[in-house]
This record gives C-alpha cells, structure tokens and sequence, in this order.
C-alpha cells in the first residue's frame, strides 16, 4: 500500500479516480446553483466567472468528501459550492458587507411601511421605523448606487455605453496637431547649430549617455549639460514663434547679437517648413525613422 493509499484509508477520503468521477458526474449542479444564484443578483454579474469558482468548489469537495460520514455527497457539495459563489459575489461587490446588511433593513423597513400605510414611504419614515437619522438612510442610498455596476454593452439599442467612454486615442484633431509639432521639431533640430545638434540628437534620438557624448565632442559632461538646455531653449522659442507665438518671450536686448542669432534660427526654421511643405515627403531632410523618439524631445522643448 502506499503513503497516499494509507492516508485515504485512515481519513476516509476517496482515491483520485473516485473524486474524478465524483467530479464529472456532478458538474451539473454546478450549473443549477449558478442559474440559481443568478436569479437574485444584478445582471451585470458575469456567469462564466461564478461557474469558474463553482467548479473549484465542486474539486475541492470531491477531496475532502468521507462517503463513511453518511453524507450524500450533492449535499455535501452544493453547501461548498453555494460558499464559493458568495465569496466570488462578495470579491466582485464595490460595496462592504455593513451597506449591504443596512440596505436589506432599508428595504425591509420600507417594504412594511408600504404595506401598512398603501403608499410608498420617504426616507423620513423610514428613518424613525429603524431609529436612525435620515442622512443614515440617504447614505445608505449613496454608497449602494456607488457599488451599482453596468454593462458598456448597456445602453441604447443604437448606442451603447461603451461608445459614450472618452477614448484614449487621439482624436484627428490632435493627430493632425502632433504630426505638425513633429514636423517642426524636425525642422528646428535639422537648423540649429553643429554642435548642438548633435547633442539633441545623440540625447534625444539616439539615447546616448552624456558621457560619451562629452568624449566625442572634447567637453566636459557639465558643459553637454549646458548645450543640451541652450538647444532646448532655442527648439522651445522655434516652436512656440510657429505654434504659438504668445508664449514667445521678448528678448531682453532686441537688438544684441543674441537676439539676431535666435530670430535668424526662427527665421530659418520657419522657411525649412514652408519648403517641406512643398517637397515631396522622399526628398525631405527628415528624420522620420527616429519620429516615435523625437516625441521626448517634443515634450522637452514644450515645457
């Protein structure tokens, strides 16, 4: 005899070929618990999820079942089963078990006065049936239809719910918009300085660490440090004269060299556009094939 055949004998379990048996031939009462749990339980509940959680109940019964107890093992069963869908209605519920026991005295409460007086009671009465206050009741109220959940598949026959939820995706609007950003960012890191430039890119698009950036170009990392924020304000004043000239700062000195250098870098990048725009998207200086990371340099120039 074995060790497992030794402790079913001395527990008085079932081998694993009887729990199987047991198993396929009680799967349908399964099914008749779920139908019947089903019958009190809002609609939005799933089926497949508490047939799931009836069957594991069913397997775990089959295990643990003593056929010497005098037990008829579909009693014995449903109970298991019957727990294990209310644990599965109570892990789906988004309301605590006390608003639950509340509302079923709510209701109860209501349901007498209803049939006593003829008419349906307000909150009032049923505040001093229960000898609570009316914010208990209206609270009570609030929190169920908190908990209340419906279907995205609910709704009109001609629309449904699902087609009310805002969608993540961009909308055409902002896809047009961010395709244009895109397309002058582009154009603003092809004119700016050699140097920075390279920066940006190998930053940016290329992902590279400022270390090795500062090796190649013979500076220090604090000096690549440096460029990269001058690059960005100068990305940031390109896109924001293009988009939107509002948020442009004036410069302080309109007429130091500074200033000329930025607005002829504007000016420039302004007319790299416009030339874009004209020439066929093959024959464009552009860097497309590095589009999707060009979008953290995007954000970058925009803050």
């Amino acid at each position: 005899m074995t060790q497992g055949e030794q402790v079913q004998a001395l527990t008085g379990t079932l081998t694993r070929i009887e729990s199987d048996a047991l198993v396929e031939s009680h799967v349908a009462l399964v099914g008749h618990l779920v139908r019947e749990v089903l019958a009190r339980v809002p609609a939005h509940v799933d089926r497949d999820d508490l047939r799931s959680a009836g069957l594991v109940a069913l397997v775990k019964a089959s295990r643990t079942f003593e056929p010497e107890r005098g037990v008829v093992f579909a009693a014995y069963a449903s109970t298991r089963i019957r727990g294990a869908l209310l644990d599965e209605l109570r892990s789906v519920d988004w309301a605590s078990r006390s608003v639950r026991r509340r509302s079923r005295e709510i209701e109860s409460a209501r349901n007498t006065l209803a049939v006593q007086d003829g008419r349906v009671p307000d909150n009032d009465q049923v505040a001093a049936m229960l000898g609570v206050s009316v914010d208990v009741v209206e609270r009570c109220a609030k929190d169920v239809a908190r908990a209340g959940v419906v279907s995205l598949d609910a709704g009109e026959a001609e629309q449904s719910l699902a087609q009310l939820v805002p969608s993540v995706e961009p909308g055409p609007d902002a896809a047009v918009e961010m395709t244009e950003r895109l397309q002058y960012l582009e154009a603003a890191i092809v004119e700016l300085p050699e140097r920075l430039r390279a920066v940006v890119e190998g930053y940016f698009l290329d992902e590279r660490p400022m270390a090795e950036l500062a090796a190649e170009l013979g500076v220090t990392e604090s000096r690549i440090s440096q460029m990269r924020a001058e690059a960005l304000v100068l990305l940031k004043d390109a896109m924001n004269a293009a988009l939107e000239p509002a948020a442009v700062r004036p410069a302080t000195r309109p007429t130091g060299v500074v200033a000329r250098r930025r607005e002829a870098y504007v000016t420039a990048v302004a007319a790299r556009q416009v030339e874009a725009r004209r020439t066929p998207a093959s024959s464009y200086e552009h860097m497309s094939v590095r589009r999707a990371r060009a979008r953290r340099a995007t954000l970058s120039a925009s803050a």
